[in-house]
């Protein structure tokens, strides 16, 4: 079918990537998605940066690397000359005066300062016991996430590429859909949470702060 085709990486049928991203939109509509998730992970797996035509040639040994010229200002290399007589001669002064009369000269002292201290990352703050708080890592593959308070209000909506860590927090309930729950870990309060699902799954997890 058209739809496996697509998941295959052959977009011939349907029209190229340009197409592609219709029928995506279209897919995202009927399953009620945000067509932006389906978007991102299509240009991250299968869209390809275009480069200039001079950087292909270069990086195929078909051209050298194309630099700009530069100019030469001889009145910029007139004016180095003059500059650097002139220091050979105060050059020479001074070893002439220093060698019969030695200075003894100190070094002014210098003051260390403390370094900056560095902020602490996301995941190193410090957890609330009265809140549930659920770090996110996409350790293994990249997944689309939305968030939900008790309310039913979206606190969080994105993806996450493989790298990435998420951390949420309510003090009440939050309520996870995670798209490819093989790819991600998960923390809650600081407890690590076992496999909650294989490479590709949608799955939707709940979790209390009592």
């Amino acid at each position: 079918s058209l739809l496996r085709e697509m998941e295959d990486d052959n977009f011939k049928k349907c029209g190229g990537e340009t197409y592609a991203r219709g029928h995506l939109r279209n897919i995202a509509t009927k399953l009620q998605i945000d067509e932006r998730i389906f978007l991102d992970i299509f240009e991250i797996e299968v869209a390809a940066p275009v480069k200039p035509i001079r950087e292909l040639l270069s990086e195929n040994n078909v051209t050298d690397p194309y630099q700009e010229p530069k100019n030469v200002s001889w009145k910029a290399l007139a004016a180095g000359s003059l500059a650097a007589l002139l220091l050979f001669g105060l050059a020479q002064v001074i070893f002439s005066i220093a060698s019969d009369d030695p200075v003894i000269t100190t070094l002014p002292s210098v003051k260390v300062s403390e370094s900056a201290k560095p902020e602490p990352t996301e995941s190193a703050r410090p957890i609330s016991a009265d809140a549930v708080t659920i770090d996110i890592r996409a350790t293994r593959g990249a997944s689309w996430l939305y968030a939900f308070d008790k309310e039913g209000t979206q606190v969080f909506s994105g993806l996450l590429s493989k790298g990435d860590s998420k951390r949420l927090s309510d003090p009440k309930q939050l309520n996870l859909r995670v798209g490819n729950a093989g790819g991600v870990d998960i923390s809650v309060n600081g407890k690590e949470v076992g496999s909650i699902g294989a490479d590709g799954e949608v799955v939707n997890l709940t979790y209390n702060a009592d």
